[in-house]
């Protein structure tokens, strides 16, 4: 069964920043789906960005592989240079690249700390500012779409729940959580939607040790009330909603997509 039925993003152009692996790619396959131009944004690993280029495409979709650090200001501003400069301008920015790099907090190092802010929160501020520049540039293109652009940051159910052990990324997230909100109200006025999709735990290569045996995955089903752990096509179909029309109310919103892991502790009759 396919993730989209219909092509609600078709002739739109989205960037999917982190998206050659885990959640970004299947937001990337789910926004081609629907009907979007794709440029996936990779940091170092080639081979497996160009990989997914060939499965749009060889599904009927468009898409391109762009190399950039999104911590780094130049690098950012030359990967939305190409996207614009390949198809015209862009429509959807998917905020995804994050990455963990945790320790107890006594021993957590300062390069530790700074490349996580670096990455989950700067690299966010970078690529949004750059986004809505182009949306106010181009503004709305009513055949295309309600809004002059969208930008959906993939954040964490740690934005609200903290994280003992991985302090640095939990904040990361908490600051996304206010950055998205208040992008999402200086830049309403001007039709541009910003929205949050806060996954929980999601069977991802970065988390494998979380699920992959049958004992850990009974141990985190504890924690989920849904009692199954998370695909990255969940995510992936959220973050398609919140890019079409079919969302145009939908601003300054975080979707915690987590099968109830938010409303942890949870109570069940006789459990």
């Amino acid at each position: 069964m396919p993730l989209i039925i219909e092509k609600s993003l078709a002739g739109q152009r989205a960037l999917v920043t982190g998206g050659s692996s885990g959640i970004g790619a299947a937001i990337a396959v789910a926004l081609a789906e629907a009907g979007a131009r794709v440029a996936i944004n990779y940091l170092s690993d080639d081979e497996e960005a160009e990989t997914l280029v060939e499965k749009i495409q060889a599904s009927g979709g468009e898409a391109i592989a762009v190399q950039a650090d999104v911590s780094q200001e130049d690098q950012v501003m030359e990967m939305f240079q190409r996207v614009i400069k390949t198809w015209g301008s862009l429509d959807i920015l998917v905020n995804n690249a994050g990455i963990q790099l945790d320790a107890p907090f006594v021993e957590m190092t300062l390069k530790q700390w700074e490349t996580v802010m670096a990455v989950n929160l700067t690299g966010q501020f970078l690529c949004a500012r750059e986004a809505v520049k182009e949306f106010l540039r181009r503004g709305v293109v009513p055949e295309l779409s309600c809004s002059a652009g969208k930008i959906i940051c993939n954040s964490s159910v740690h934005d609200i729940i903290p994280w003992a052990g991985h302090v640095n990324y939990a904040a990361s997230k908490g600051g996304l959580l206010m950055f998205m909100k208040s992008l999402a109200q200086e830049v309403a006025h001007d039709k541009i939607r910003v929205n949050a999709v806060s996954p929980g735990a999601i069977k991802t290569p970065i988390n494998r040790s979380a699920w992959e045996t049958p004992e850990a995955e009974a141990d985190l089903l504890k924690l989920i009330p849904y009692e199954r752990v998370g695909d990255p096509a969940d995510i992936a179909r959220a973050v398609v909603w919140l890019a079409s029309d079919a969302s145009d109310y939908v601003v300054g919103t975080t979707l915690y997509i987590d099968g109830g892991m938010t409303l942890y502790p949870g109570f069940r009759e006789g459990g």
